[in-house]
């Protein structure tokens, strides 16, 4: 489990084709302190398996579904990427509960900066729309945001200056891709309610 609190922003240095599945090589000193073959590490908010590491380095395999379903497809060598380990029990949930399942994938509709934060503008995808509300939490990227509105097709949240500055969001053009995970507890709520409907079978 994750929540959504970037501890750096990683970088691309190699990408292998496999045929059914894509290797990549990430630098993030952070993250691969003490990482062991096997660990978990987001990537983007993409829950991957350390399969080696050496120095500051470390390799992760993305199966075709992975690729296809978020945007780890379109990565190249240089790309920014956010970084998390999992969180250690006992430790504080600065964020929300993040299980680094991506949903869908979204695009940067537009940035309307302020004096002292940005507004970023996002598409949704309509069978995500329903998990998503006001003043609710939202992954974009691995990062745990805020939504400020909630439209049936976009949503936006804002960005202070940390955020902007130490996460994949403060590069992000209109039109660039981001990943996006719903509140896990609202698809519980949703299946328990299902459940209970008049008619509903057990």
């Amino acid at each position: 489990m994750f929540t959504g609190i970037v501890e750096e922003l990683g970088e691309v240095t190699a990408v292998e084709n496999l045929g059914d599945a894509s290797r990549f090589r990430l630098r993030g000193p952070v993250v691969t302190e003490g990482a062991q073959h096997g660990d978990s590490i987001a990537v983007n908010g993409v829950c991957l398996t350390v399969v080696e590491h050496e120095d500051d380095e470390f390799t992760a395999d993305v199966m075709a579904e992975t690729l296809k379903r978020s945007s780890l497809g379109a990565l190249t060598v240089g790309s920014r990427v956010n970084l998390e380990r999992p969180t250690a029990v006992g430790t504080r949930l600065g964020g929300h509960i993040v299980q680094g399942h991506v949903d869908g994938t979204g695009q940067v509709l537009a940035r309307i900066p302020s004096e002292n934060w940005e507004i970023v503008k996002i598409s949704l995808p309509a069978d995500l729309s329903r998990y998503v509300v006001e003043k609710g939490s939202i992954t974009v990227d691995g990062i745990s945001l805020t939504v400020v509105e909630a439209g049936p097709d976009h949503f936006t949240v804002s960005l202070i200056p940390t955020t902007l500055d130490l996460t994949t969001l403060g590069h992000k053009q209109p039109g660039d891709p981001v990943n996006l995970e719903v509140d896990v507890i609202a698809k519980y709520v949703e299946r328990l309610l299902g459940d209970r409907a008049p008619g509903a079978t057990k």
